[in-house]
């Protein structure tokens, strides 16, 4: 097991999300506000459905946090749900018996602001979600036993649980943001090299997360047209970091490359289904003179690269330049104007079931990607310069610094 580790629990409508977060070392100052703030960005974005009208996460801290700092031991983060309320009856975890005798996931209930009804069972898998194969899977005949988990909603605590492991790695001087160069057919790339900050500024609050601010005006117009016509619409994240230590990550096992382990934590973020580290598909169309980047070396920095087209990574190795990282999110697959299905009970077709969904999450998935690549990156600087406490990772890093600077 590696030495940081976290899982969440909880589902879409249920009481809340839990995350618990297990490895950090003592002594870790936890900003909640920052972690609330990354929370709001989530929940951001042009193209987002009714469900973000209705919550207002806020994580509030249940364990292993005392005067503000992390004691050692695993933290616990709770959001809760305030739709919750609404779906009590839906989601209770109690088996009960109407009045009438009609068993309780027989009913059919509750009002939502954007759907008549909403049933307690739901017997019509949707194309493109866990519904059917889940459903077969766990041996149920109520798809919302899948749905509520399946639900994207989850990656709320994946948020919360990346806030905190930001603030380990903000004493590193290590940094991360998302920004959006392609939604649905609009293509928006940086043009030219920007800096760190320079990019973190104009993307952050912006309404999609783009750099290019005549492209997102274009995004914003084409998301009305595609919400008219009941749709959605996926695209591409780039994530990028400031500039790393080398040697997080390893060459000598298949498990330890980080870029292996980046990729599969950012695959793990739902409707993600591509992932390239630097400009990978590109690379594959050049010559390998055009691709690999040359090594310099001067008295006053060391060892150093004139381009970054492997991404910050070699050998499953960081090699002292920032992380680049691309990924790619395929439409939602709940849509207003549903395709075609089969209803498990009856085997009758019949049109998906419909559950309240956005038009795009494309700037809330490079958000959430942030979060994963954090850990990621906390979890390989920990098992690199690992201690039970703060100030003993602090002294492990800059020993290690001391000595690559001499070679």
């Amino acid at each position: 097991m590696r030495m940081l580790n976290f899982k969440t629990a909880g589902e879409s409508h249920g009481k809340g999300l839990v995350a618990i977060i297990d490895g950090l070392p003592a002594g870790v100052e936890v900003d909640i506000e920052y972690i609330n703030d990354k929370l709001a960005r989530r929940q951001g974005g042009y193209g987002r459905g009714g469900r973000m009208k209705i919550e207002k996460d806020r994580a509030e801290v249940f364990s292993g946090v005392r005067s503000g700092k992390t004691i050692g031991s695993p933290v616990a983060l709770l959001i809760h749900n305030r739709d919750w309320v609404n779906w009590q009856e839906v989601m209770a975890a109690e088996s009960k018996v109407a009045e009438d005798g009609v068993k309780d996931n027989e009913l059919s209930i509750i009002k939502d602001e954007r759907l008549k009804r909403v049933e307690k069972r739901v017997t019509r898998p949707r194309p493109g979600h866990a519904d059917l194969a889940a459903a077969l899977k766990y041996n149920t005949d109520d798809i919302r036993n899948i749905l509520e988990r399946a639900s994207a909603r989850e990656t709320a605590a994946r948020v919360a649980m990346g806030g905190l492991t930001d603030c380990l790695l903000r004493y590193f001087a290590i940094d991360i943001v998302s920004h959006v160069i392609q939604l649905g057919s609009i293509s928006a790339p940086l043009e030219r090299e920007i800096s760190f900050a320079e990019l973190k500024e104009r993307v952050y609050d912006s309404p999609l997360h783009c750099y290019d601010k005549e492209k997102e005006k274009e995004m914003m117009e084409y998301i009305d047209k595609v919400r008219q016509a009941g749709d959605t619409l996926g695209g591409i994240v780039e994530i990028r970091t400031t500039s790393l230590p080398v040697g997080l990550g390893s060459h000598t096992q298949w498990d330890r490359r980080l870029d292996g382990r980046i990729a599969q934590a950012l695959m793990s973020i739902p409707a993600i289904k591509g992932v390239e580290i630097g400009p990978a598909f590109e690379n594959t169309t050049l010559p390998g003179s055009k691709v690999h980047d040359e090594i310099f070396y001067s008295d006053e920095t060391g060892y150093f690269r004139k381009s970054n087209r492997a991404g910050g990574l070699e050998g499953g190795t960081s090699n002292g330049q920032p992380l680049i990282v691309r990924i790619a999110m395929k439409p939602i697959p709940t849509l207003y104007k549903p395709l075609q299905s089969v209803d498990m009970e009856t085997k009758e077709p019949f049109k998906a079931s419909i559950e309240r969904s956005d038009v795009t999450a494309v700037p809330a998935a490079g958000v959430v990607a942030e979060a994963m690549l954090s850990f990621v990156l906390a979890q390989a600087l920990l098992e690199k310069f690992g201690g039970d406490s703060i100030e003993d990772i602090i002294a492990n890093y800059q020993a290690y610094l001391d000595r690559i600077n001499k070679m």
